[in-house]
């Protein structure tokens, strides 16, 4: 993405998704904000310093507060909205929106299962001090240990990756109580000595989410510090409190459809502005080639396709959360099916169309300066997350056998 890249861009791309409603300020306000990432996403991309700076510029947006209830404070937000603003996001800078995407899932989503003067209390402080939350991450690494000292609790153990830990003011951990085999939320404070993130994030792409490693020695728990008890492991929880896991995979489709649009955008607007005809179109205007305005046609249809998928599964997914503790198994389920089915849309949609947006753009687009290839990066990168093969064998046994998918930390 270049200097010359601007907001006007990004919405040129959203002639078929959701659009800024009455009453919902907060997507212009993640226009500007996505407005000034844009205009140095890719210089930004290459540095590839922690992204404080992009953290700061949310803060001081709002945008942290957004979906938090407006009984705390906070914007009050639905569900639809939230994800129309980090989609936006998203066509800018596809690792700032994820990271306030889990922001939002763990200090929302994750804290809304606590105790409601825990919660509330908990987002007043977020509020107040512009807190951005991330979790311990991968969960296919080894649990962290809860081991006693005597007195109480001390927490061990290292994760990998943990999308946002390096910038992040409050960390969620879930972790198993030996005591009782209970299954438990707790706050962390990385600013504490006993809790290392470390400096070791470089793929190719999401490169500003901060993902680093993390390690935990012997870090002090206290009995604030244990926000959430579901209770003993063995119970399966209630429905209404397995929907986090479904938050991240729609954010994901959400992700991926918004960089995709991005870069659709930027190549449109360089055909506009900067390119030339081929020498066999026989047109003297770029943007008049007609297999050009092909590709863009079949672009921007499949793109709209996503789109609208992706919106019937926000639709759905707010229902879930609205039936709450009514929520049932076979509720839950379609749910989680239909996110399945967006998420291999949005996986392999945003995947071709990032890639052949060069072939909108045309070669000289493949200056790197461009940084036309920043959207495919990070989309390779986050499609790859949890394999799209699971997810269509998981959405298959559904749709043959009804085969209701377990609630895991991947669906």
């Amino acid at each position: 993405m270049t200097a010359a890249f601007h907001a006007t861009d990004l919405l040129a791309a959203d002639r078929f998704g959701p659009q800024t409603r009455p009453g919902s300020p907060w997507l212009g306000v993640a226009e500007e904000v996505a407005g000034t990432l844009a205009e140095d996403a890719g210089a930004r991309d290459v540095a590839g310093a922690p992204p404080f700076a992009e953290v700061e510029l949310l803060r001081s947006s709002g945008l942290l507060g957004l979906w938090i209830p407006a009984a705390a404070g906070g914007s009050g937000t639905d569900l639809a909205t939230t994800f129309a603003a980090l989609r936006i996001l998203a066509r800018a800078d596809g690792s700032i929106a994820h990271l306030l995407g889990y922001h939002l899932n763990f200090c929302v989503g994750t804290l809304g299962d606590a105790a409601p003067e825990t919660a509330n209390r908990l987002w007043r402080d977020t509020l107040r001090h512009g807190w951005l939350w991330a979790s311990t991450g991968s969960p296919q690494d080894a649990p962290m240990r809860l081991e006693p000292d005597g007195t109480g609790w001390r927490l061990n153990g290292s994760k990998t990756f943990a999308t946002g830990s390096r910038v992040a003011d409050r960390i969620v951990g879930f972790v198993r109580s030996p005591a009782d085999d209970h299954d438990l939320v707790v706050v962390l404070d990385p600013s504490r000595p006993e809790l290392v993130r470390r400096d070791d994030w470089d793929p190719i792409g999401q490169r500003l989410t901060a993902s680093d490693g993390l390690e935990l020695h012997d870090y002090p728990l206290a009995a604030e510090d244990v926000v959430i008890d579901y209770g003993p492991a063995e119970v399966p929880r209630g429905w209404d409190h397995t929907l986090g896991v479904l938050f991240s995979q729609l954010l994901f489709s959400h992700l991926c459809l918004g960089m995709a649009e991005g870069a659709l955008a930027v190549a449109s607007a360089y055909r506009r502005s900067a390119s030339r005809p081929w020498f066999h179109a026989d047109v003297s205007d770029p943007g008049q080639d007609p297999y050009v305005l092909g590709l863009l046609g079949e672009l921007t249809a499949s793109s709209a396709a996503v789109a609208a998928l992706n919106d019937r599964a926000t639709a759905g997914l707010s229902a879930a959360y609205d039936r709450g503790a009514e929520l049932t198994a076979e509720h839950r389920a379609a749910v989680a099916e239909l996110i399945a089915a967006t998420r291999i849309a949005a996986n392999r949609t945003a995947l071709d169309v990032a890639a052949r947006v060069f072939e909108l753009a045309g070669a000289r687009a493949t200056a790197r300066a461009r940084h036309l290839d920043l959207a495919w990066r990070n989309i390779r990168t986050l499609t790859l997350h949890d394999p799209t093969a699971y997810k269509q064998r998981e959405l298959g046994d559904y749709v043959l056998n009804g085969t209701a998918p377990t609630p895991s930390p991947y669906r």
